[in-house]
């Protein structure tokens, strides 16, 4: 017997039905799905620095459990000294069960470490992907914090097949993700 993510048996079980229910969807096949989850760090002091982008290509490796690749910038640009070509940042693409397994240990184990955490905003992209901006790698688990030399943001984006923002919501709702609760007046 093979192992599968909690998240993935959970989206088959009980999410897939939810979703059905809510929105009407005459096929299973309707129903939006987490395509992959994109993690990207920009190092801008990288620049400066070249030992900042090796150390932040091994952390995300850490936190995606895949290795991260570098990106590179595409133009010059004279008033940051930075020419094209140059590393600039890290990013890993996560898909199938390396994208659950991190979505679960970012649900359970990584967010709830977050100081003052009262949820994520619901700002969603207009086709119903999210990106959601962490202002510490150190919220992580993996990260030992002892050889750590600079604390560094990242972003982390959902890409799902939603139409709309309104269905993207209602998946990622339905995951675990913890909204902020929007008041009304």
């Amino acid at each position: 017997m093979e192992y599968t993510p909690v998240l993935q048996t959970k989206f088959k079980k009980e999410i897939i039905p939810a979703l059905t229910k809510e929105f009407n969807y005459k096929s299973v096949m309707q129903v939006p799905k987490l395509e992959k989850i994109i993690l990207n760090q920009g190092v801008g002091q990288a620049v400066a620095d070249k030992k900042l982008i090796e150390a932040a290509q091994e952390e995300l490796a850490l936190i995606a459990g895949q290795k991260a690749v570098k990106t590179f910038s595409k133009k010059d640009i004279s008033n940051f000294k930075l020419r094209k070509g140059m590393p600039i940042g890290v990013k890993v693409t996560l898909r199938r069960s390396k994208m659950y397994e991190f979505l679960e240990r970012l649900i359970c184990i990584s967010l709830p470490r977050i100081r003052d955490f009262s949820g994520v905003s619901s700002k969603f992209d207009g086709r119903g992907n999210y990106t959601m901006g962490i202002t510490e790698q150190i919220i992580f688990p993996e990260i030992d914090l002892d050889k750590i030399n600079k604390i560094l943001g990242l972003e982390i984006t959902f890409v799902t097949t939603a139409q709309t923002d309104e269905e993207g919501f209602a998946l990622l709702r339905e995951f675990g993700i913890p909204f902020k609760k929007i008041k009304k007046n």
